[in-house]
């Protein structure tokens, strides 16, 4: 077993529940966050590990990749998202499922498992992309 700690007091962490190594993905996914109010939550995509012409990419470069994205996939919306009918009236700017685009740095950066999301507000969302492959932040 592997206990999940929470850093409230850094020289104090406390067990806040526990998983088993070797979880299988059902396991792990009950282990995500659901927001809360208005806030989504988002997986980064994966990068590409290698640039077009073969070399691999550094560490570093995948990082700032990862840190930067614009890009991000729709895991689960709070229950309060788009229910403000004056600001937004022609209906959810997304839905679970979605590639959206957003600013870099956008939103609350958590890992879990290794996995980088996010926790955004609703009104973050600039686009919704059919297929998020080749775009990139300039």
């Amino acid at each position: 077993m592997t206990e999940i700690l929470i850093g409230s007091n850094p020289n104090n962490p406390q067990i806040v529940g526990s998983y088993k190594s070797g979880a299988t993905n059902e396991e792990k996914a009950t282990q995500l966050p659901e927001p809360s109010g208005y806030h989504i939550l988002c997986a980064i995509p994966e990068s590409e590990k290698e640039f077009d012409n073969g070399l691999a990419k550094a560490d570093e470069t995948m990082r700032n990749e990862e840190t930067l994205t614009t890009v991000l996939f729709v895991v689960a919306l709070g229950p309060d998202c788009y229910k403000d009918e004056k600001r937004f009236g022609s209906g959810p700017w997304c839905k679970a499922g979605d590639f959206v685009l957003v600013r870099p740095h956008a939103g609350s950066r958590l890992v879990i498992h290794g996995k980088e999301f996010r926790l955004i507000n609703n009104d973050t969302i600039k686009a919704v992309v059919s297929d998020p492959r080749g775009i990139r932040r300039k």
